[in-house]
């Protein structure tokens, strides 16, 4: 999140090489707006027609979706909208208020939206734990209201991180970084030497923190994962009706899992670049694979889901079907249902704020 504090010219021994490669860049940005878009409005859309996936673990994907849709959305299509500016205005471009102005946007959005992936990832961990562990007990503890309200403080830790430097000193602005091609921070190099610059590190400590956090969480859900298969091994059958444990928990526990070591490895790259910057080392070629690595990230959540999550996948086909799209003057599907009577927002609405009734 970081901009490097000068750069020299570009040396334009071999011009042609280095627009194919900017070119090559530019590509590979439109094919990420592409999958980060389809593939998150197709989670949302899942979530809003489907009526049983409006469950707490559905609002916490419904969120992630959100975090990564908006940097589908405004960041990704912001850096390539500056590449190409860059590119037909012979490789240099200075920039004006309005791109200063719209770094401001984009900066904090993407470092906002990636706080928030991390955090929302921790909490499916918990909720899929809690699911794993108490799994008569979730629905009192686990609530769509109280799951609502974790989602809040989310997004607003997620954008008090973002700009803590901002406000924290006024030497650290946003700027476009031509290395990275994106608004990252940017600190003057003639104060780079001064002790608060170090704020930065809160970033990765934050991170690896709360990404440490979440392999224990998953780990306690393993390990009561394996000792249910093998009491179930044991018994030749299903445990006491108490502990049951439905294939779609085991499922979800997987899935989370598998999303939180996504997210750790694309993430890492990022982190090291980062404490590079602060000691001093410039890394422009590794700061483009670092981002871009952790924007991709960004189109591998749903990936996930629809390559481990067969209830997903169903949900998809049954979002598409013909039954689906023409149920409002039919019966609601006997696997999942779907509301008809009113607009998916509005009746998501209605289930995040009106009493729950715990049976």
């Amino acid at each position: 999140m970081l901009a490097n504090s000068s750069f020299g010219g570009p040396n334009c021994t071999d011009c042609s090489q280095d627009f194919a490669a900017d070119v090559s860049k530019v590509l590979l940005m439109v094919v990420l707006i592409v999958g980060i878009i389809l593939g998150n409005l197709l989670s949302l859309l899942v979530f809003l027609h489907i009526k049983q996936f409006r469950t707490s673990q559905g609002y916490l994907r419904a969120s992630l979706s959100l975090a990564d849709l908006a940097v589908g959305l405004i960041v990704v299509p912001y850096s390539v909208y500056r590449e190409v500016s860059r590119l037909s205005s012979g490789m240099k471009q200075k920039s004006n208020q309005s791109e200063q102005l719209a770094c401001f946007i984009t900066g904090p959005i993407f470092a906002g939206c990636t706080f928030v992936s991390i955090i929302t990832i921790f909490l499916l961990s918990v909720e899929r734990t809690i699911a794993v562990l108490k799994p008569l007990q979730r629905k009192a503890v686990i609530t769509k209201r109280r799951t609502v309200w974790f989602i809040a403080a989310s997004w607003a830790i997620g954008i008090c991180l973002a700009v803590l430097p901002l406000i924290s000193t006024p030497d650290i602005t946003f700027q476009y970084n031509s290395c990275s091609k994106m608004c990252n921070y940017f600190f003057p190099p003639d104060k780079l030497p001064q002790s608060h610059w170090n704020i930065m590190l809160l970033y990765p400590v934050f991170d690896f923190s709360l990404l440490t956090g979440t392999f224990a969480v998953n780990a306690v859900t393993f390990i009561a994962l394996h000792q249910y298969s093998k009491i179930r091994k044991q018994l030749g059958g299903e445990p006491q009706s108490g502990n049951q444990l439905s294939f779609s928990d085991i499922t979800a526990a997987k899935t989370i899992g598998l999303l939180t070591i996504a997210y750790y490895i694309s993430f890492l790259p990022v982190a090291v670049f980062v404490v590079g910057s602060v000691v001093g080392y410039p890394w422009c070629q590794f700061s483009f694979y670092a981002f871009w690595i952790l924007t991709s990230n960004s189109c591998w959540n749903v990936a996930i889901y629809s390559v481990w999550d067969p209830k997903f996948r169903r949900g998809v086909r049954e979002l598409f079907s013909k039954q689906v799209l023409l149920s409002a003057s039919q019966p609601p599907s006997h696997s999942l249902e779907r509301h008809s009577s009113a607009p998916p927002c509005v009746a998501v609405l209605k289930e995040m704020f009106r009493p729950e009734r715990i049976s």
